[in-house]
């Protein structure tokens, strides 16, 4: 399974932003798939999930602002990016695993394949 993150960019505060995650190989309905940063000097932590349809995972920090959605037809997964700030700032990759609970989804142990990342800065 290969992934591939893209739309990163920069961004002023209270701007969006989408990224995509353009995933081959493997069966892509099958796997949960994640969002996850990365800040400078920080640990990699887990942003959004999504399994099957509709299921989801948010954590505190990205509640209410952020969305993700599959497109199954296409193997892509989105992360919808709104009102950001500067604690949004960070590479950000995306993931597929089998998680299958809502505890497991967010976290990384439960992912097998990342993507390269894909920087997202953020202006005040």
């Amino acid at each position: 399974v290969q992934l591939q993150a893209s739309g990163g960019g920069l961004v002023q505060a209270g701007g969006s932003l989408r990224l995509s995650c353009a995933t081959s190989g493997g069966t892509f309905s099958k796997h949960t798939m994640g969002w996850f940063r990365q800040a400078p000097g920080k640990e990699r932590e887990f942003v959004a999930a999504i399994r099957g349809r509709s299921s989801t995972a948010y954590s505190d920090s990205v509640k209410g602002r952020f969305i993700i959605s599959r497109d199954n037809a296409n193997n892509t997964t989105y992360l919808q990016m709104s009102i950001l700030n500067y604690g949004d700032t960070a590479v950000y990759y995306c993931a597929a695993g089998s998680a299958v609970t809502l505890a497991t989804m967010t976290q990384r142990r439960w992912y097998n394949y990342w993507g390269q990342g894909t920087q997202v800065t953020v202006s005040s």
